[in-house]
């Protein structure tokens, strides 16, 4: 222990031992020392072979088992153990911490626990789970390039990678269930390992397939798999097309010129055409995935070529996109990722809110973050929405309703007096006045507007077609006749909508 001189006060201090992969016989006789000599101590979990060694020694031993059962994450139990910790070496002066295997090896805690400096530290070696799963496995580690794999993170600590693989921390039949679902078209019969119970009376060694790995055995803190070799990595497709980004950015002479600010009209094409083929999607039709399909992928290549570009300049990468966008999305979704109780979705998007307000303080006006380079039907809502939040509103859509006909009675006022400014502006209030109908109706005015467009045209077309079966020519015809075969065709549709 440290003592601060002229203070009087001992630094908190923390001895960390290691109870080996299960075999009380594998434990040093360092740490047997340190569980005899210091009075208080603390045990991650009471589940472990070795557990009762720390357990049952003279004063015993308090458990974090309750924050296993409490706690809403795993990152969220290891840092009330650290926080026990520090407030138990601070009332005692010097504690014990016991963890399974060995505290040098996948053990959170320990690695939270370097980072404090309001305490000592002193960590004791220890046999790893590591060892007993070469000895299983009759392999040298080093030899065969084995890489250790959090099953927790494997989807993105595996990304691109083959293997060989340990995977340790497969504690249950889920954590199975998810490393299996990592790779959308793995080989179902590659091979694979499960080792159980490693070192003690019960060991298994099980030998088995990929699509099998959640089914052989009942897993639990004790299991970990060795996977040999994947045909497919994790991520593979996605970690190839990142590649490709960067490739093209180096070696295409088109490429190398782009800017994030001449890309931009790219980035609004994609857009538009990624809208277009989900308007052209059929439920009944699975074929017309495949445009969307196509276009999603250029769009994402926007986003990877924007990040390709950030990266090469050393500003900031496609992780860092990936990272942002994830850990905005888990903070916005407390009701999924917290505690929060949420009853509708009016209280989701309330929620989301204010979240989002608290993490940008810096917008305080009424219209701040608002993007005026919006498409004008979506830039009238979010204008509409926010004046409706300091009470600006209509009580209900027959009070938008009603503001659409003055609106068209004051538009045919600026006509009359033939004024062609006021018409515009007259014309551009009716609109918005139809946008605040939509949004009181919960109808997306975009969608609505698209969805007129389409009818109009199909019908267009149907009057066309009329023509010529009539033969006549669209073009010549008089309006009286051009609205008799509008009438049909309308009435040809209903029917068919009917029918």
């Amino acid at each position: 222990m440290e003592l601060r001189l002229g203070q009087g006060r001992v630094t908190p201090h923390i001895v960390v031992v290691g109870l080996g992969p299960g075999d009380p016989q594998l434990i040093t006789t360092e740490t047997l020392s340190e569980i005899a000599r210091i009075p208080h101590r603390y045990i991650r979990t009471a589940q472990h072979p070795s557990a009762s060694l720390v357990l049952d020694a003279l004063g015993g031993a308090s458990t974090f088992d309750h924050h296993y059962d409490n706690a809403a994450s795993f990152d969220e139990v290891y840092e009330l153990i650290v926080a026990d910790l520090v407030q138990g070496a601070t009332q005692h002066g010097e504690v014990l911490y016991a963890v399974p295997g060995s505290p040098l090896v996948l053990e959170r805690t320990v690695q939270l626990l370097r980072t404090r400096t309001d305490i000592t530290l002193r960590i004791c070696s220890a046999v790893s789970f590591l060892d007993e799963a070469w000895r299983a496995l009759a392999i040298d580690p080093v030899e065969q390039h084995v890489q250790l794999i959090d099953g927790h993170q494997f989807v993105t600590a595996a990304a691109g990678k083959h293997g060989p693989f340990l995977i340790a921390h497969v504690h249950a039949n889920w954590v199975l269930s998810n490393v299996k679902l990592s790779i959308d078209d793995a080989q179902d019969d590659a091979s694979v390992v499960l080792l159980h119970h490693l070192g003690l009376p019960d060991e298994k060694i099980i030998e088995t397939t990929w699509s099998n790995i959640d089914k052989v055995i009942e897993a639990d803190h004790l299991t970990c798999m060795y996977v040999p070799h994947l045909s497919t990595s994790v991520g593979e497709e996605l970690v190839r097309f990142h590649e490709l980004a960067r490739t093209l950015r180096e070696q295409c002479p088109w490429d190398k010129e782009q800017t994030h600010h001449s890309l931009v009209r790219y980035l609004i094409e994609e857009t538009y055409e990624t809208v277009d083929a989900i308007s052209a999607l059929r439920i009944d039709n699975p074929t017309s995935d495949d445009a969307f399909i196509e276009e999603l992928g250029d769009l994402l290549y926007q986003i990877e070529f924007h990040a390709a570009i950030a990266e090469q300049e050393g500003r900031f990468t496609m992780g860092d996109v990936a990272r942002t966008v994830h850990d905005k999305l888990v903070s916005r979704h407390p009701h999924v990722f917290g505690d929060v109780v949420v009853s509708s979705v009016g209280e989701v998007l309330t929620n989301w809110e204010d979240i989002k307000s608290a993490e940008k303080p810096e917008r305080v006006g009424i219209f701040d973050g608002v993007i005026e380079g919006s498409p004008a039907l979506l830039f009238a809502v979010k204008v509409q929405e926010r004046a409706a939040r300091v009470g600006l509103d209509w009580a209900d859509a027959l009070g938008a309703l009603n503001k659409v006909v003055e609106e068209a009675d004051e538009i045919r006022q600026a006509v009359a007096q033939s004024d062609p400014e006021a018409t515009m502006a007259e014309v551009g209030d009716l609109f918005f006045a139809l946008v605040n109908v939509a949004r009181h109706l919960d109808i997306d005015p975009e969608s609505a507007l698209r969805g007129a467009i389409h009818k109009f045209r199909s019908r267009v077309l149907g009057v066309q077609e009329l023509s010529k079966q009539r033969g006549l020519e669209m073009a010549t015809l008089p309006l009286d006749t051009l609205d008799e075969l509008w009438e049909s065709v309308k009435a040809q549709t209903l029917s068919s909508v009917e029918t």
